[in-house]
């Protein structure tokens, strides 16, 4: 695949799970679109959203509940869309989403793979690569990133660093959608800043790629050792994305 190919594919996907078309996100002005559901959206997006936005750089897409649109309009409106995802503004929003029973709840930086960076990178340790049936014992709090438990249907390939018999670092990749499998990596503490993490990640990324699909990677943008691993194995910053939702949900979290 191209680059431009990976990124009209993030494109084409991007536009399931926000109710709009692909050029929307790169056109450079905001718009504002009704939340629905669509099984061909990533499955772990809990559709319809009260409000969420999505940014490739040129413009804001904005998909919200009805009783929102007006909220989503206003904010898109009225801040610079880079400044969007960030506070003081967020506090703006916050504000008026406390109206409608709704916080803000996620913020996230998603990543793309330049295939002109993107290269398995090695590490002192052996890696393999697993399927199902070799990681189905690994849905624990310590391969909570690589895996996910409410999910595991999804997880469909993995690859691990073993120090001899012990398993010290496992990426695991999940069919999201149908053309792009989300990569995510632990390692254990003793193990860290070795690049452990950037040899896992890269071999599944080529992996991915080898099954025909597309590998992405999201992180918190503060999570620094996270954004640096997406970096380190060519993957390059693609979109951004905030969600709120009810403030039920957002308070359980913090609980």
């Amino acid at each position: 695949m191209t680059n431009r190919e990976i990124l009209q594919i993030a494109l084409e996907q991007s536009a399931l799970d926000c109710n709009c078309r692909p050029e929307d996100f790169l056109s450079g002005e905001n718009r504002v679109v009704l939340s629905r559901a669509d099984p061909r959206a990533r499955a772990y997006l809990a559709l319809p959203f009260a409000l969420d936005m999505v940014c490739y750089g040129a413009g804001i897409v904005a998909q919200a509940s009805p009783q929102l649109q007006a909220t989503a309009a206003w904010y898109i409106g009225k801040y610079p869309a880079v400044h969007c995802f960030e506070t003081p503004h967020i506090i703006a929003l916050n504000e008026k989403l406390a109206a409608f029973g709704c916080k803000v709840c996620y913020m996230a930086e998603y990543f793309l793979p330049d295939t002109e960076a993107l290269r398995p990178l090695g590490c002192r340790y052996p890696l393999r690569v697993l399927r199902p049936a070799e990681f189905a014992g690994c849905y624990t709090d310590t391969w909570a990133n690589a895996l996910c438990r409410q999910r595991a249907e999804l997880d469909v390939l993995a690859v691990g660093a073993f120090d001899g018999a012990r398993l010290v670092g496992l990426a695991g990749c999940s069919a999201d959608c149908s053309s792009m499998y989300q990569i995510g990596v632990d390692v254990l503490p003793d193990y860290r800043r070795q690049g452990i993490a950037a040899a896992l990640s890269s071999r599944l990324a080529a992996e991915v790629f080898a099954m025909g699909k597309v590998p992405f990677y999201c992180a918190a943008w503060s999570n620094i050792p996270s954004v640096r691993n997406a970096i380190r194995c060519g993957f390059r910053p693609a979109w951004a994305q905030l969600t709120a939702r009810a403030s039920r949900v957002v308070d359980k979290l913090n609980r």
